[in-house]
């Protein structure tokens, strides 16, 4: 009985693979026979297929958003830029974070639902392994990753699924840190806050320059980094978790 149980559990997660599989085929075939595909490459680009939704370019914003955390290989700056050229920082921000906060919801609902090997298959094995175990060993590392921009957010919140962390935390990580990284895009992005021209070409060029160097150290001493990271909330989850047993 047992046995019959995990093979229609195995045929259900196959069935289940193979939809979401076809269905990412024919939303790839779409935007390419569409052309909407080259047309979602750039900044300028996005904007222009935002605007040409007419009355219902936030709508098609949201849904871009929403899109580029679960299904499509765009940065999220690059969409962000997209609506700020149209509908400034403030709204934009307000407008991205609604569907980057769905997209984020829906992609943790797919890990806790369909399991490892839906994630494997959207992510890659190896993606999936090496993150599970870093948000196993301490759910706190989550929220200090999704704070920092070296970090996959959006397979993040795709691999949280299979761990077991709650919901609320999830939501809670989520409120706090996608509104620092979105609004953060949206003002430096606009030039509101530092211009693009007199002064502000220095400043730029420094921001440019503490950029680079930072990515680069990031890209470099990644593995230390994120070791780092688990060690310090690994004790804290183990020193929590015994004066739990204590109590």
């Amino acid at each position: 009985m047992e046995e019959l149980t995990k093979k229609k559990k195995a045929i259900r997660i196959t069935l289940v693979i193979a939809v979401f599989a076809i269905f990412i085929c024919v939303i790839y075939f779409l935007l390419r026979f569409t052309g909407l595909w080259e047309s979602i490459n750039s900044v300028n680009k996005i904007r222009d297929l935002i605007i040409s939704f007419g009355f219902y370019g936030r709508l098609g914003f949201v849904i871009i958003q929403f899109l580029q955390v679960t299904f499509l290989p765009i940065p999220s700056t690059i969409t962000t830029l997209a609506g700020v050229l149209i509908y400034g920082p403030l709204q934009a921000g307000f407008l991205s974070l609604s569907g980057i906060l769905l997209g984020s919801t829906f992609a943790f609902w797919l890990g806790k639902k369909f399991g490892r090997k839906l994630v494997a298959y959207m992510v890659g094995e190896k993606s999936c392994e090496k993150w599970v175990k870093y948000l196993s060993n301490a759910k706190y590392t989550f929220f200090i990753m999704m704070l920092l921009p070296i970090f996959p957010d959006d397979v993040l919140c795709l691999v949280a699924g299979l761990t077991n962390m709650s919901w609320a935390f999830f939501i809670f990580t989520n409120l706090i840190s996608r509104p620092i990284g979105i609004f953060t895009t949206a003002y430096l992005g606009s030039g509101m806050i530092i211009p693009y021209h007199g002064w502000g070409l220095i400043v730029w060029g420094f921001i440019l320059l503490v950029a680079g160097v930072s990515i680069y150290l990031s890209i470099k001493y990644k593995e230390k980094i994120e070791n780092f990271i688990n060690k310090i909330f690994s004790k804290k989850d183990k020193k929590s978790s015994k004066n739990k047993e204590k109590i």
